[in-house]
């Protein structure tokens, strides 16, 4: 029996129908999901920050001299007041010792003056008294004796003071003499007082540009000291952010190295200008940091607490998506006939590995935390349930 052009037309157009008819099998993707569930927020306001000493100084010497001694280092503590080196100091020294030599010298010299003048005027008065002298000669007289006594506790005023190096002021408003010596030798304690270079706090030293021979200068630094017993973390708030921030509230700094550890403080600045170039407010929080372990110049996240919403719908962060830059996203929701839906979100505060839904979301819905990511909308789900491992009770030792 010959097939005909007709049958064997049919027979073909039959096989590709049944082809056709077969369905091709949908995948379906095994994911791991999470309740979207209530819970209170604390509202906070984030901002890059840098830290800061509470007080840092950069030390310099007062004149120039050669650094005979340091009395400290690089990293090391100090206290206030500690001597953190001496410079050269033995032809100041000799100066002053001269200069006291010089101040004995007026002062025995005032003295003799003085005691002259006193004589005079003694057997002046007797002559006076007598009706042997005039009254003119007696004032005369009263007035060297005045002039004496003046210049006599000049002097002995002055050799006081150079025997006192701490009375530096009294010093040289006692420099009273016109001459150019005498003004030179008011300032030879304080110059002697200068060779010792003083911390004016407590604190560490953190950099050290010198050592033992080099030349110290006024215009060359010594050391760097910083009071970190107290750090504070400096920030740039965005200024429609700034509103709810506070002198008082609490807030804290998470280093961008170290997440896992956070530091507590108190808002202790909020600036009353506006930065014009980049529209933000600088805040400061200081935060005790008797351990140590925070340092200056340290890069991290300032956040500070503004309020609270409670009862706000939250997810695990690695349910949301998230636009670059930006507070909105998506998430994965799995319907009752799970399917995979994608789901726009606008979201909050992230807190504890856990996000804020602010809209798009409902506390009970079932999200995606594992396998949404690019996954298309409609996608055939299977829920993948993590079962808890129980933890394992150590042995008891038989006695």
């Amino acid at each position: 029996m010959k097939t005909t052009p007709v049958l064997l037309a049919c027979l073909l157009i039959s096989g590709c129908a049944a082809q056709k008819a077969e369905p091709e099998p949908k995948p379906v993707v095994e994911v791991k999901v999470a309740q979207a569930e209530l819970a209170d927020v604390q509202i906070a306001v984030h901002a890059p920050a840098t830290l800061f000493p509470r007080e840092q100084a950069t030390i310099a010497s007062k004149i120039t001299a050669p650094i005979r001694w340091l009395g400290a280092r690089k990293g090391d503590r100090i206290s206030a007041g500690q001597v953190l080196a001496r410079l050269e100091n033995r032809d100041l020294l000799a100066q002053r010792t001269e200069a006291l030599d010089r101040a004995r010298g007026d002062l025995a010299g005032a003295e003799a003056a003085l005691n002259q003048a006193q004589k005079n005027f003694d057997r002046r008065a007797k002559l006076f008294e007598q009706g042997a002298i005039p009254n003119r000669e007696l004032v005369a007289s009263q007035t060297e004796l005045a002039q004496a006594k003046a210049a006599h506790d000049v002097a002995k005023k002055f050799l006081g003071l150079l025997e006192n190096p701490a009375r530096q002021q009294e010093l040289r408003a006692a420099a009273v003499k016109p001459e150019q010596e005498k003004i030179r030798e008011s300032f030879l304690n304080a110059q002697i007082e200068y060779t010792e270079i003083r911390s004016p706090f407590a604190g560490t030293i953190t950099e050290q540009y010198v050592y033992p021979g080099d030349m110290a200068k006024p215009e060359s630094p010594i050391f760097t000291v910083m009071d970190l017993s107290v750090a504070v973390a400096r920030a740039q708030v965005p200024e429609a952010e700034v509103g709810g921030v506070a002198i008082g509230k609490a807030c804290s700094f998470e280093n961008a190295d170290r997440p896992d550890a956070k530091a507590q403080g108190r808002v202790s600045v909020v600036n009353q200008a506006v930065d014009a170039a980049r529209r933000t407010v600088e805040v400061w929080c200081e935060i005790s940091n008797a351990r140590g372990t925070l340092r200056a110049s340290e890069f991290g996240t300032l956040t500070i607490v503004t309020g609270a919403a409670p009862k706000s719908v939250v997810v695990p962060k690695e349910a949301v998506q998230f636009l670059e830059g930006t507070r909105k996203g998506f998430v994965m929701v799995v319907s009752t006939d799970k399917h995979a839906k994608k789901t726009e979100i606008e979201a909050g505060e992230s807190f504890a590995g856990k996000v804020q839904i602010k809209s798009g979301l409902k506390a009970g819905e079932t999200v995606i935390i594992e396998g949404g990511y690019g996954l298309p909308d409609g996608t055939e789900v299977r829920l993948f349930e993590v079962k808890k491992t129980e933890e394992k009770k150590p042995e008891e030792k038989k006695p």
